[in-house]
């Protein structure tokens, strides 16, 4: 895999944050970068897996199934009342939540957020609000990085002075004796799963949260979302979304893993 000079520049940018993480308004590549190249840039390197972010949604529309459920009678609604008026208020075309007048704006969000998963509004706009360089962003800088094609990278001595910092302090990371990392293998990981499932009777369904708390600490949030992509990509488990949200709660809900197109990653399923 190969970044370009201004994508590696991006990345270096976020070795100087706290967690290497930051509001996207904190990393540019150069000076004179503007706000929707560093936008494309950052979508860019998380279609690679090299960073994440968080979005907050700045434009909604009511799709025709959120049109059509408007129509039935208000006893068969499947929704909050909340709910319906948000989906009223984008009706008839685009518009920001804060005309939703929904108040607080921390339930305005969550049910926005459970209306685009349930497909009865769509994000018509997503505004990236901070970023943070990714395990496997991390791995790629450390082991994978090698500058190619003609010309100089022109890297300030800043910006290198924070490479050679991230190199150095990985190589002092302490090891156990066999050499791996403290934290549990994808192996442990797959097992602990199995044992979830069998104690809880989700009869192989078992909701991301509940390894979450068994798994965090000592992974990251982060760290074990990428492992759960690395066991499904072996064929090892597969993770589906949630379609029912109302037998669990805002925080159960929200320890999914949220995809761009659709609902959160909710459920493991072992293969």
């Amino acid at each position: 895999m190969e970044v370009k000079v201004i994508e590696l520049k991006f990345l270096l940018k976020l070795l100087s944050k706290t967690d290497y993480r930051a509001p996207i308004t904190e990393v540019n590549p150069n000076s004179g970068t503007k706000a929707s190249k560093r936008k494309k840039i950052c979508r860019d390197l998380r279609d690679r897996q090299l960073v994440a972010c968080s979005e907050e949604i700045t434009k909604i529309k009511a799709t025709p199934p959120g049109k059509a459920l408007l129509k039935l009678e208000q006893a068969e609604l499947p929704v909050t009342p909340q709910e319906v008026k948000i989906i009223k208020a984008c009706e008839k075309g685009t518009i920001t939540p804060g005309k939703t007048k929904v108040t607080p704006a921390k339930t305005r969000e969550t049910s926005i957020q459970s209306l685009v998963e349930r497909g009865l509004i769509e994000a018509a706009e997503r505004k990236i609000k901070a970023v943070w360089l990714t395990k496997r962003g991390q791995e790629y800088l450390l082991y994978e990085y090698h500058p190619g094609g003609n010309g100089n990278t022109h890297l300030t001595k800043s910006l290198l002075g924070e490479y050679l910092r991230f190199l150095r302090s990985s190589l002092s990371q302490p090891e156990q004796a066999d050499g791996v990392m403290h934290n549990p293998s994808d192996k442990k990981i797959l097992q602990a799963i199995a044992d979830l499932d069998r104690a809880l009777g989700t009869d192989n369904y078992l909701p991301i949260f509940h390894l979450r708390q068994k798994l965090q600490p000592p992974l990251s949030r982060e760290d074990l979302d990428w492992a759960l992509y690395r066991l499904e990509k072996n064929n090892q488990i597969e993770l589906s979304a949630l379609q029912e949200t109302m037998h669990y709660t805002t925080e159960q809900i929200q320890a999914g893993i949220p995809q761009d197109v659709g609902g959160s990653l909710f459920f493991i399923v072992v293969s």
